[in-house]
């Protein structure tokens, strides 16, 4: 076997477990590592501007494609520290990603030395595994079982942490014997399967609900195959958006209390059953659980067993890769079909399609300054079929969830649970880097915008170019909605007069100027009527200059976002749609 230094050992076992890229920010308890990256000269390195927009930028190349995994690097003490709010972003919503950190020499971790922390017991709570590797023979399996930890089971981020000592040793390793370990998955059984389809065809109003698991499962097109087998119309969650076209005739909206169709929550109150594959009913997308669970039967499909149960008692729940549990579910299916025992749905059908085509809401506003729901009337304009879109926070997201049309698995890149502020600008940038050719669009409010606008130099430096729509009403605008409940705007106002800006008025921040600054392109918008033409413009930016292009529009200082305290009491603060003028870009036309 060959003699080398350990960390050389680590950097060809990512090699050998498909990395070809990692993000991160170099420092001196890991040079080490940057030297073996530096010598193998196969994986592509991304320099951010902040070690949280490194794991950020992980979290967004791993959930770009099928089977990626992102890496972010950095020392363990403040760049450990940093990744923190990134691995809790990614155990929160299934993500597999590893932080490799650099960690002080063994003989000085207890000593309070320089930028040393335990940083693998901080990590301990937001991770799948994490650990400082004290023997540097070690350091193989532990990267072995990393990988095979992050997509085994329910997927998820794994940190390990490596004493400067430990990484310098020397060490035997054949790379010619080395062989990544072979994932674990559940699987349902037939059993199971048989008794989820004959309560499913009891039912007289069935329907599915479709999670993110369902995308880590790259499954999508065995749901909507399943679907339009049983003909059941489908619930996806903000994570799973996508599993189902938008405009297929059973895609019955999203359900939820704030990103969520109007027609989506009604025909989950309509309904008398539910097959949840790959979701966590998490609150957001039920409400309280009485209200919820009220008149209607539930199985509920998930690779985490200790997911089943957790928010309410299912009648039947089944620990199973959505994946595999979708494969069975086919293919009993398919038997019963042929043998005639599968329910005919269409009157059931025809009633959630109805709701669909009704129960829309205006966007088609005229105001200056501009109201949200017409930008992104505009935005389903310009932006064809196969954009990819990227939010993590606010009431841009909602309305984003609202308004906004998904066709494809992972074309909705949101970061569900967590939602930190500044998640979205490096996690486009990760989008990108996993794939150039991709038409990325980002979706950001005024506030998450500025939390990590800094990353944008990254987009400039790499050449990573994507299209930022930036809605600004200078304001916290989700948390002073939330304020009306306490009687107060306290705290959330961001607007103030630029001295350097007079032309902006109160909106504070010249973020067209900062994004020059940091070597992007940006247009300002204040009218409705030229936000597709400035959209038409960043595209044509973007393409001659390969830099991230931001869209502001200003918008109106105040507005409501449709969102309640259950589903059945969503409130609707501004004008419905009556008819197709109301809302010309609708995925189901009134008129």
């Amino acid at each position: 076997m060959a003699k080398m230094k350990a960390i050389e050992a680590v950097a060809k076992i990512l090699e050998l477990e498909g990395v070809t890229k990692a993000f991160g920010v170099p420092g001196a308890a890991i040079n080490p590592f940057y030297a073996a990256l530096r010598g193998l000269g196969t994986i592509e390195h991304v320099l951010a501007r902040h070690v949280e927009g490194a794991s950020h930028m992980a979290e967004g190349y791993t959930r770009a494609n099928p089977g990626n995994i992102g890496i972010c690097i950095g020392t363990s003490g403040p760049a450990g520290t940093d990744m923190i709010t990134g691995l809790y972003s990614a155990m929160a919503d299934s993500i597999p990603i590893l932080c490799i950190t650099g960690q002080a020499p063994r003989a000085r971790m207890h000593k309070e030395d320089f930028q040393a922390v335990d940083i693998e017991s901080i990590a301990k709570p937001v991770t799948k595994w994490a650990s400082t590797v004290l023997e540097p023979a070690q350091l193989i399996g532990a990267f072995q079982k990393a990988f095979h930890l992050m997509r085994s089971d329910r997927p998820g981020p794994v940190l390990l942490d490596l004493p400067f000592d430990v990484q310098m040793a020397e060490i035997e390793f054949d790379a010619e014997a080395y062989q990544p370990m072979t994932a674990y998955k559940p699987a349902a059984n037939r059993i199971q399967i048989e008794k989820a389809l004959t309560m499913l065809n009891e039912s007289e109003k069935p329907l599915l609900v479709s999670g993110g698991g369902v995308i880590n499962a790259n499954a999508d097109k065995q749901l909507t195959e399943f679907a339009e087998l049983v003909n059941v119309p489908v619930i996806p969650t903000l994570m799973g958006w996508g599993t189902i076209p938008d405009d297929h005739a059973l895609m019955a909206g999203m359900c939820g209390l704030q990103t969520s169709h109007r027609y989506g929550n009604a025909n989950v109150l309509a309904s008398d059953f539910v097959l949840g594959i790959g979701n966590r009913f998490a609150n957001r997308h039920t409400g309280s659980v009485d209200v919820y669970t009220k008149g209607r039967k539930f199985v509920h499909v998930d690779i985490e067993p200790t997911q089943i149960g957790r928010v309410f008692c299912p009648d039947l729940g089944i620990v199973s890769d959505a994946g595999a549990a979708l494969d069975l579910f086919l293919e009993v299916a398919k038997e019963w079909k042929a043998a005639g025992k599968l329910k005919d749905r269409s009157a059931w059908v025809a009633e959630c399609q109805e709701r669909k085509r009704t129960m829309q809401r205006k966007t088609n506003f005229d105001n200056v300054p501009v109201k949200p729901q017409r930008v992104y009337q505009e935005m389903n304009k310009v932006f064809g079929r196969d954009t990819t879109y990227v939010s993590t926070i606010g009431l841009s997201q909602i309305a984003a969830a609202q308004f906004l049309h998904v066709y494809s698995a992972r074309n909705w890149i949101n970061c569900g649970q967590a939602g930190p502020l500044g998640w979205t600008i490096p996690a486009a940038l990760g989008v990108v880097a996993a794939d150039k050719s991709r038409n990325v669009v980002a979706i950001s409010g005024d506030y998450d915008f500025q939390f990590m606008i800094e990353e944008l130099a990254v987009g400039a430096q790499f050449k990573l170019p994507y299209i930022h729509v930036l809605v600004n009403n200078s304001y916290l605008g989700l948390i002073r909605q939330a304020q009306r409940g306490f009687d107060m705007d306290f705290c959330v106002q961001l607007s103030f007069e630029n001295i350097n800006s007079p032309e902006l008025g109160e909106y504070g921040v010249d973020h067209v100027k900062v994004v020059e600054g940091l070597g992007c392109k940006a247009i300002r918008v204040y009218k409705p009527e030229d936000i597709a033409p400035a959209l038409e413009q960043a595209k044509k930016l973007m393409a001659e200059h390969s830099v991230p292009v931001v869209v502001e529009v200003i918008l109106e200082r105040v507005t409501n976002v449709s969102m309640g305290v259950e589903i059945d009491a969503v409130n609707e603060f501004e004008e419905l749609a009556e008819k197709g003028v109301d809302a010309p870009t609708a995925i189901s036309m009134l008129d």
